[in-house]
C-alpha cells in the first residue's frame, strides 16, 4: 500500500544544512536543559513509598486524589492495581523517609504515612501493604537503563557495518543518538516525570527509528546498482522518496494508535505513550533527513556498497 500515488522528487539533501541547524538547536537545547534543569525523575529512579489500597467496590480516582491532597498528599500517583478495586499510590520520599523517624507514639515514618493515608481515604479502604524503596536502587536501576541504551546502538553500529558499511553505521548510531537525546531534552523543558515506562519509550524508539534508517540504506544501495551515471546526492535523494511513501504510512499509523494510548490507556502508560508519541515524529525525522545525509557527508560512494570485480584472464 502507497500513500502518494505518484512517484516524489524533494531535494531532501538540498537542505541538510537547515535540517542539521535544526538538529543542532534541539540537541543543544536538550543538553543546556538537562544540565540546568535535571530530569523530574520518577519513583522508579528516586524511590520512595508505594502503598497498596483494597476497596469493596471500584473507587472514584479524581475522588482519590481529592482526598489525599485535602490531607496534604498532593504528589501522589494513583493507579488501578491488580483489579479495578485495589489501588497503588506511589508517594514521593520526604526528608525523614531514610531516617525512619519515630514519632512520641512509637510510630515510625512508615506508620505514620499508613495512618495519614487511611484517615484521608476514610473507613471504606483498606491498606494492605507499605513497601519503601531507597532512592540507591532507583541509581542502579538509572544506570542500567542508561548502559541498556548504550548497548543498543553499539550493537546496532555493528549490525550496520556488517550488513551494509561503516559509513552507514557511525551515520545511523548518530541518528540514533539524537532521538533520545531530543527526547528527554523535551522532558526536562517541561519537567515531566521520567519513569521506567519512558525508558521503555525510549528503548523502543530507538528499534523504530532504526528500521526506517534500514530501508533507507537497503534503497539507496539498491539504486546504486539502479542509478549508475548520477551522483551520490541524487542517489540518496531517490532512496528517500521511493520509502517516504511507506515512512509517512507506518508514522502516522503508528503515532495514531500511541496517541489513543495516551489519551485512554490510564495513568499507567501516560509517559510510555508520550515519550513514543515524540519518539516517532523525531525518529521519522532523523530517518528522512539525518541518517541519509550523514552518510553522504561521511564521504559515501558506489564503489564502498558495489566493490569492482576484478576481470580474469583465462588466457593460458
Amino acid at each position: 500500500m502507497e500513500f502518494f500515488k505518484l512517484k516524489t522528487n524533494i531535494d531532501f539533501l538540498g537542505i541538510r544544512k537547515w535540517s542539521w541547524l535544526l538538529s543542532a538547536i534541539l540537541i543543544i537545547a536538550s543538553f543546556s536543559s538537562l544540565a540546568a534543569r535535571g530530569i523530574n525523575w520518577g519513583l522508579d529512579f528516586t524511590g520512595g513509598y508505594s502503598i497498596e489500597v483494597a476497596y469493596p467496590s471500584a473507587p472514584n480516582l479524581d475522588t482519590v486524589h481529592q482526598q489525599l491532597a485535602a490531607a496534604g498528599l498532593s504528589h501522589v500517583d494513583v493507579i488501578t492495581f491488580g483489579s479495578t478495586h485495589d489501588l497503588m499510590l506511589s508517594l514521593a520520599p520526604t526528608q525523614d523517609m531514610q531516617n525512619q523517624v519515630v514519632n512520641a507514639q512509637g510510630q515510625s515514618e512508615q506508620d505514620q504515612l499508613a495512618a495519614k493515608v487511611q484517615t484521608a481515604l476514610g473507613p471504606t479502604a483498606t491498606i494492605s501493604s507499605v513497601n519503601y524503596t531507597g532512592p540507591e536502587v532507583g541509581a542502579e536501576l538509572a544506570q542500567r537503563g542508561f548502559l541498556a541504551m548504550l548497548v543498543a546502538v553499539l550493537c546496532i553500529m555493528v549490525y550496520i557495518a556488517l550488513r551494509f558499511e561503516m559509513r552507514f553505521a557511525v551515520s545511523a548510531a548518530i541518528a540514533l543518538a539524537h532521538d533520545p537525546i531530543i527526547i528527554m531534552g523535551i522532558f526536562s523543558v517541561l519537567q515531566l516525570r521520567f519513569d521506567l515506562t519512558a525508558l521503555a519509550a525510549v528503548l523502543a524508539v530507538i528499534g523504530y527509528s532504526l528500521n526506517d534508517t534500514i530501508v533507507v540504506y537497503d534503497r539507496i544501495r539498491e539504486n546504486f546498482r539502479k542509478m549508475r551515471k548520477v551522483s551520490v546526492e541524487e542517489v540518496v535523494n531517490r532512496a528517500i522518496n521511493d520509502t517516504l511513501s511507506r515512512t509517512i504510512m507506518t508514522s502516522s499509523l503508528t503515532f495514531i494508535v500511541v496517541t489513543v494510548l495516551f489519551f485512554f490507556g490510564g495513568p499507567s502508560i501516560h509517559y510510555f505513550s508520550l515519550a513514543l508519541m515524540i519518539g516517532v515524529v523525531v525518529g521519522t525525522y532523523s530517518s528522512i533527513y539525518i541518517a541519509g545525509a550523514l552518510a553522504v557527508l561521511f564521504g559515501l560512494n558506489r564503489q564502498a556498497l558495489i566493490p569492482t570485480t576484478k576481470e580474469v584472464d583465462d588466457r593460458p
